[in-house]
């Protein structure tokens, strides 16, 4: 495949749905009660969902398939697919096309189906693509959300919503093909604007075996009213399976398992006294993180540093948290600051040797991009406070697919600093760092923590469902 064929490819998202894939789909809603008057697949390729769709409900009046490929849709030309006189085949572009021109005029029932891109807008900027909708911060982000990253979503997130908006005006369905974290979103989007939705549920499908994908996908299924507002999903591991569990919103957020979350729903707690932090964020992990090599610091540049112990701290990551490493550590960190903003002045006069060394490779810190460290004191940091120096910590790794809680002291002598992968409690003794580790393995606050995780997302350990638990509800429960 060609680079300029492999960016077309990548640009348009183009994961053709398999034709078997298609017809159990169309299968599956007939199963359904599906019965559309008008068939819409605003994407359709080579036109597999056209064919599927054309053959599971005969007793639609129309079938339309948009495609911005004309490549395509010579194939779908080429076939017999166009011998049906209900499908109408265009040559348009999704974020261009009048879509009030079908939708509202039509005031029928109306299916929505097909397979929006695979992309994300961050990726269409990196290799220079065009495929997207104008720029608009549809999500509402705001200060560190937007700094951060946040802004960033997946083009069929924006698809979905528009299709939801155009659904809200007459009784029609969504059959969609999409990773299955798109798919909360788009109940996460329902529910924020309060949109009408009737039903709601997805279906695990095998994207290694018909895309070639290794991503978590599903087919969305909504059915849409003008009255109902069910923020609900039931989840089934299969188009076949008929078992499922149902994920929903109680006090406003997400939950993965309503089933069990309502059993246990004594220890949510809205404002948690004890708080989750992060590790500590610097983003110049050559200057402000060390190794130690018989008995010398080197940094990630390959330098030997002869720095004063005074904000130097052991270091411990991630990986080695989820890995249970954490009796012992060859890393280091520079820790700067006390308190985020704190001046960094100080250090000339406590430790000149350190200044001099921040000094001179000031420049590498000084081209950090993230907006964060503008307007801050030189060589600043962020997650850092009065917590990260606590002699003892319960920690746990938000990017590992498991609930490995550890209890961590000192290590030589001195507090241990985590990064920002990492969550923790600081305490200042160890019996009640001791008391809290044995009452977050219970399985109560397993069990309560599972039924909010969804393990599919690439940080599933948050600090909001970290502080979501009540500890002292779970302690009086457990005594």
């Amino acid at each position: 495949m060609t680079r300029n064929v492999q960016k077309i490819k990548v640009e348009y998202g183009d994961f053709q749905t398999p034709l078997e894939l298609a017809e159990r789909i169309c299968d599956k809603l007939v199963q359904l009660g599906v019965n559309p008057d008008i068939i819409i697949e605003p994407t359709c390729g080579i036109g597999n969902f056209i064919q599927a769709a054309s053959h599971f409900f005969p007793f639609a009046n129309r079938i339309i398939g948009i495609e911005i490929n004309p490549s395509y849709l010579n194939n779908i030309k080429e076939q017999d697919i166009l011998a049906d006189t209900r499908i109408e085949i265009q040559c348009n572009n999704f974020f261009n096309f009048d879509w009030s021109s079908i939708i509202y005029q039509l005031n029928k029932e109306i299916l929505v189906i097909g397979n929006f891109p695979w992309v994300t807008n961050s990726q269409q900027g990196y290799i220079g693509g065009n495929n997207l909708p104008l720029k608009s911060n549809f999500q509402n982000h705001n200060g560190l959300d937007a700094i951060t990253g946040k802004s960033n979503f997946d083009i069929s997130e924006w698809m979905l919503i528009h299709v939801v908006q155009w659904l809200q005006k007459c009784d029609g369905y969504l059959a969609m093909l999409c990773k299955t974290s798109v798919s909360r979103k788009i109940l996460s989007y329902i529910h924020s604007q309060k949109l009408h939705l009737a039903y709601c549920a997805t279906y695990k499908i095998d994207a290694k075996k018909y895309f070639d994908a290794n991503v978590d996908a599903c087919l969305l299924f909504c059915k849409f009213d003008s009255n109902s507002k069910n923020y609900f999903c039931d989840v089934f591991d299969s188009i076949e399976n008929l078992d499922s569990y149902r994920i929903g919103y109680r006090h406003n957020i997400l939950i993965r398992d309503l089933a069990t979350f309502q059993k246990l729903e004594k220890l949510y707690n809205k404002k948690s006294s004890i708080k989750w932090r992060s590790g500590i964020k610097h983003d110049c992990a050559n200057v402000m993180e060390f190794r130690q090599i018989d008995g010398k610091f080197v940094n990630g540049l390959g330098e030997i540093v002869d720095l004063e112990s005074t904000y130097i701290f052991p270091l411990i990551k991630g990986s080695s948290v989820a890995n249970n490493q954490i009796k012992t550590t060859n890393k280091y960190v520079l820790v700067p600051q006390t308190f985020v903003g704190e001046s960094t002045e100080k250090i000339k006069e406590s430790a000149p040797n350190t200044w001099k060394y921040l000094d001179k490779h000031g420049h590498l810190l000084d081209k950090r991009k993230s907006k964060i460290y503008q307007n801050n004191p030189r060589f600043s940091i962020f997650g850092v406070g009065s917590y990260s120096f606590s002699p003892w910590k319960i920690a746990i790794c938000g990017l590992y697919k498991k609930l490995d809680f550890r209890l961590i002291g000192k290590i030589d002598e001195k507090p241990v600093i985590f990064d920002d992968t990492i969550y923790f409690l600081g305490f200042d003794d160890e019996i009640t760092a001791n008391q809290t580790f044995e009452n977050l393995n219970s399985t109560l606050a397993k069990d309560f923590y599972s039924s909010l995780i969804f393990w599919d997302e690439k940080r599933p350990i948050k600090s909001s469902i970290l502080n979501s638990l009540n500890l002292a509800v779970l302690r009086e429960l457990l005594v």
